[in-house]
């Protein structure tokens, strides 16, 4: 069963990291539109395009940076979830030696590289028991330069005139794209994790590059703090890879979370335009694959 598991997990690998999902796909070609034919924006797209068509083509990475294999696990009370992460590992090792991954655990003591992206919290796993009785997965392939571009704001953060409410969390998350300009490879989708702590804060960040473009936010007065931020960091002009361009985000995403009252925390993740998410459904030990 573990090794049937470690293959499953291994196509899951293979999949997120040759095959750009088809709604980013979608929304960069949108981009390329919007810009004057022959002009820097649109090249730049067009080359981001092709690189898209000839990963899927050859199955090959769609970026040099395949990024932190991040692993969010849905499953059923009782399941071996130390078996679950040695399928990880082996799966990930697997994906290291045919070149579907390139080696990015790094010991921060030592600087050694493991080379088999396996390490201390690596890949990193968060295990969530629900009533179903399948089990989900969904994997976010997580690249450095756009780790580098994400940041945290304290509210109230009175350099900026933030205050604790969504105008502060609107200030911060302008500043951080407009710091972070074309590094991190623009355009790219932005998480906002609104409230918890500062680990939680991340967390919540993070997981919000799972929902598709385009999708609506269930919270109303989120879903509209969405779009006005969306239309508000396109106006930047920063573009794709900052050559200046009407498109410096592909989207948009917030949730929220508790917080203890005397803190307010506003975690912004950054994704470059290489979106890379899959998920599968493990039925019966039979996979499904989709797009995240």
């Amino acid at each position: 069963m573990n090794d049937k598991l470690a293959e499953q997990l291994f196509a899951l690998i293979r999949s997120a990291s040759t095959d750009l999902p088809s709604d980013v796909e979608k929304a960069l070609r949108g981009a390329e539109k919007m810009e004057p034919p022959g002009g820097t924006a649109a090249n730049t797209f067009a080359a981001i395009l092709d690189n898209v068509r000839m990963a899927r083509e050859n199955a090959t990475p769609i970026c040099q940076d395949t990024g932190s294999l991040i692993f969010y696990v849905h499953h059923p009370i009782g399941t071996d979830t130390i078996a679950f992460r040695k399928a990880i590992e082996t799966a990930a090792e697997k994906a290291t030696k045919e070149v579907l991954l390139r080696p990015n655990a790094v010991d921060p003591v030592t600087g050694k590289n493991s080379g088999t992206n396996i390490g201390t919290n690596a890949p990193y796993a968060s295990f969530k028991a629900w009533e179903k009785s399948e089990i989900w997965v969904r994997l976010m392939l997580k690249g450095g330069g756009s780790e580098n571009v994400g940041t945290q704001y304290k509210l109230p953060d009175s350099a900026l005139g933030a205050g604790r409410d969504l105008k502060g969390a609107r200030k911060v998350v302008l500043d951080a794209v407009f710091k972070a300009q074309g590094m991190g490879c623009a355009p790219g989708v932005v998480g906002i994790g609104i409230g918890g702590d500062r680990s939680t804060s991340y967390l919540l960040s993070k997981e919000q590059f799972f929902r598709r473009l385009g999708s609506k936010n269930e919270d109303p007065v989120l879903d509209e703090f969405e779009k006005e931020l969306h239309a508000d960091l396109n106006k930047l002009g920063i573009g794709p890879m900052g050559f200046g361009g009407k498109t410096t985000v592909l989207g948009v995403f917030a949730a929220k979370q508790h917080r203890h009252p005397a803190t307010f925390y506003v975690a912004v993740s950054y994704m470059c335009w290489a979106c890379r998410r899959k998920e599968m459904t493990l039925r019966n030990g039979e996979a499904v694959y989709a797009e995240a």
